[in-house]
């Protein structure tokens, strides 16, 4: 297999925790390269359900596993996530897991204004699951953040959170009216897993330039999805990090020209959490049904997902702005008892008819989806694992895709399990 990168293509949550694990099959290691514990990953193995929010899928694996620089990491949830998979049988030593030295750290002040922020915002917040994340990669943004690499130098982590913290309380207390920190208490925190993270810090761009050089495979693991990416997704409406292909380059530490296969994770329908546009957003029984059937809930929030039918508008979209090679359509079994299935091919705005995303919120919001019908299949896919054993409709709604999107499929998954998948054309 070559150097693959894995991607979501709507609004996250479209099932790329089961086609890494799939996928790391076959690679020697794998790297997550942004986000942070704001995003779930959901894979059953041998009928057991395992999550993981900051710890790549391929170490469910037990591949050489990466947290590259371009993720922000909340150390206490990293531990609980260790001894969560320990728990399990997997190996999580520093042998199998390695941290950017030069990943920032989510810190508890972090924590505290996103939530806070969350609260005076009221009816008009965003969404955000209030982990710090944001924050964090503001911190980054303005030279304020605290690295893994600094907890190396003990007198340096000290001042920095001694400094940084002086600000932070002035804004909690003034602007949020809300309680302060007390920076000695967090550096305390720190000291207390200070000696249990050392070992995992390493220089993640020199580890992986090493494997590549001696043959090796790396799987890049996107989280969210790209409609969720700050610099091209429903702005505010997105997360903190840029969740696009080429982030996986410069949120790892390797050049671009590493990157061979690019895959697009697409649910079968579409999902959104939390609050921004969705112009396919279904509000009747069919919506509740799809929730139902596929069990639609984040990984990381538990909250209940809001679905609508597949708009090739935002597919089309991700296939311009990621390079995608390859698609992946997931839980297309949820869609096996609808009598008729609806894809978006454009959108209706003031008369006239858009056929790409726009950048507007005010405008999103207003579009009408353009809809074709096709017939359901009415027929059980879930034990199905060769393409052209399912039923002729189901193959005409996916060559519908194929043709919108101009990507070709290449992997189609029936159900939750490793073993509910088809490989319509190998990239292994």
């Amino acid at each position: 297999m070559a150097n693959t990168v894995v991607v979501g293509t709507q609004w996250g949550d479209e099932g790329k925790g089961k086609i890494v694990d799939l996928l790391s099959e076959h690679a020697d290691s794998v790297v997550r390269f942004q986000g942070g514990n704001n995003a779930g990953h959901t894979m059953v193995v041998n009928g057991k359900e395992i999550i993981s929010h900051l710890i790549p899928s391929g170490i469910i694996q037990q591949k050489k596993c990466y947290i590259g620089n371009g993720v922000v990491v909340d150390p206490f949830v990293l531990l609980d996530e260790i001894d969560y998979l320990t728990g399990n049988n997997i190996d999580v030593s520093p042998e199998m897991l390695g941290i950017s030295n030069r990943a920032h750290i989510i810190m508890p002040y972090h924590q505290e204004i996103d939530k806070a922020r969350e609260e005076k915002k009221g009816k008009n917040k965003i969404g955000t699951t209030g982990r710090g994340i944001g924050p964090s990669y503001e911190d980054k943004a303005t030279r304020r953040g605290i690295r893994f690499c600094d907890l190396l130098d003990l007198d340096l982590f000290k001042e920095k959170v001694r400094s940084i913290m002086e600000e932070k309380n002035f804004y909690l207390k003034h602007y949020f009216k809300t309680e302060t920190l007390d920076p000695e208490l967090v550096i305390d925190q720190f000291m207390k897993i200070r000696e249990r993270l050392i070992p995992y810090i390493t220089d993640v761009s020199v580890a992986l330039f090493d494997s590549i050089n001696q043959g090796e495979t790396v799987l890049f693991e996107g989280a969210q999805g790209t409609h969720l990416d700050i610099e091209h997704g429903t702005y505010p409406f997105v997360t903190s990090s840029s969740t696009v292909s080429g982030n996986a380059a410069n949120g790892s530490g390797v050049g671009p020209g590493q990157l061979n296969e690019i895959i697009g994770i697409v649910k079968a329908y579409t999902t959104r959490v939390g609050a921004g546009p969705f112009p396919t957003e279904l509000f009747d029984d069919i919506g509740d049904k799809i929730q139902k059937t596929g069990a639609e809930f984040g990984a990381t929030t538990g909250r209940k997902r809001r679905c609508g039918w597949l708009d090739l508008v935002v597919l089309r979209n991700a296939a311009r702005l990621n390079s995608l090679t390859g698609l992946a359509i997931t839980k297309l079994d949820v869609l096996d008892d609808l009598d008729e299935l609806k894809i978006c091919t454009g959108y209706e705005f003031d008369g006239k008819t858009i056929e790409n995303f726009p950048p507007e919120i005010k405008v999103l919001e207003k579009c009408t989806p353009i809809y074709e019908t096709h017939p359901g299949w009415k027929e059980n896919t879930s034990g199905i694992t060769e393409y052209e054993k399912l039923p002729k409709k189901a193959k005409a709604y996916l060559d519908r895709i194929v043709e919108l999107s101009g990507v070709a499929i290449k992997i189609v998954s029936v159900g939750p399990g490793r073993e509910a998948t088809i490989i319509k054309e190998s990239i292994f």
